[in-house]
């Protein structure tokens, strides 16, 4: 009696396979990651790092190897086993195709440019959220998560040279946009799609898996938006790229400013969260409404291979 094809198998089951795959690579990932560490710094360093002392000179690098070795590859490893070895269907799964128009790429830079004021809108909705007293232990430990992740970041921000921003856009621009958009866009969204028989559904479904994914729920509503803009990239062209063209500039573009406020080359903050206004967010909000309809007119006006014949618009 013959097995039924993975990518015959119900979405559901792809999904669950798809997390089982990812759990794998990421727990030997990371044992071997932490291994490594171990062995080249010495385990008192992985101590260190585990207990975010980051006062030892060699916990930057220390910090960009587990960063690589414990979570920029089994982003990327997942999908790319999943959708080339185990569904057999790269082309559905991962979307790897360079023939869009290259227009697609102009436009989503504008997008991502014109987001600024609305990803700062959501993110200062985002900084007020207050759970009910009855919830404060989670909010503790949600604070505490977001406190974690704020301060690794930090550490590896600390840029004293040109060599070391440049460091940052290879690592936080581009590996990690082409991993994060492999996994998410690649293999998610179209398991979701399938599932779900809605392509903005399976979007912002997706969108909500990649915000949570980051552990840091004070940055939720922003990075859902950025989630769901990468997602119509991808859904509207039928490649991964012009969303990995956008997540790098989104994270790449970070890396730079904050660089060049360390170096006092700017004096706006980073860090700062009211540099727009009301006009400014609703300016933000109708350019980028209108742009996606010129990005979903150009990318859709050549069509594209669906999934599995089903349609992207």
């Amino acid at each position: 009696m013959m097995k039924t094809p993975v990518n015959q198998m119900s979405p559901g089951l792809q999904f669950l396979l798809f997390v089982v795959i990812f759990l794998g690579i990421f727990v030997v990932c990371n044992i071997i990651g932490i291994l490594a560490v171990g062995v080249i710094y010495g385990f008192n360093l992985v101590m260190d790092i585990g207990h975010l002392n980051f006062s030892n000179p060699q916990s930057i690098p220390a910090l960009y190897l587990l960063q690589i070795v414990t979570t920029t590859i089994p982003i990327f490893l997942a999908p790319v086993i999943f959708g080339y070895w185990v569904v057999k269907a790269p082309a559905a799964y991962i979307k790897p195709t360079i023939r869009i128009p290259w227009m697609l790429f102009i436009v989503a830079f504008f997008v991502m440019l014109m987001s600024s004021p609305l990803i700062e809108f959501l993110s200062n909705i985002n900084q007020q959220m207050v759970l009910p007293k009855w919830l404060s232990g989670l909010e503790k430990w949600m604070k505490e998560s977001e406190e974690s992740a704020r301060r690794v970041t930090m550490a590896i921000l600390q840029m004293q040279t040109l060599w070391d921003c440049i460091k940052n856009i290879i690592l936080i621009g581009l590996l990690t946009a082409i991993a994060e958009e492999f996994m998410f866009r690649g293999g998610i969204q179209t398991i979701m799609q399938k599932w779900t028989k809605n392509t903005h559904v399976a979007i912002w479904v997706t969108a909500a898996i990649f915000s949570a994914f980051h552990m840091e729920f004070y940055g939720f509503l922003p990075r859902l938006l950025l989630g769901a803009l990468f997602g119509y990239f991808v859904a509207w062209s039928g490649s991964i790229w012009p969303a990995v063209w956008g997540h790098f500039l989104n994270n790449g573009s970070a890396v730079v400013i904050t660089y060049l406020y360390q170096k006092k080359l700017i004096t706006l903050s980073p860090d700062e969260t009211n540099v727009f206004n009301t006009p400014g967010y609703l300016f933000s909000l109708i350019i980028i409404i209108n742009l996606l309809l010129v990005y979903k007119k150009i990318g859709l006006g050549k069509k594209q291979p669906a999934l599995n014949g089903e349609e992207l618009g």
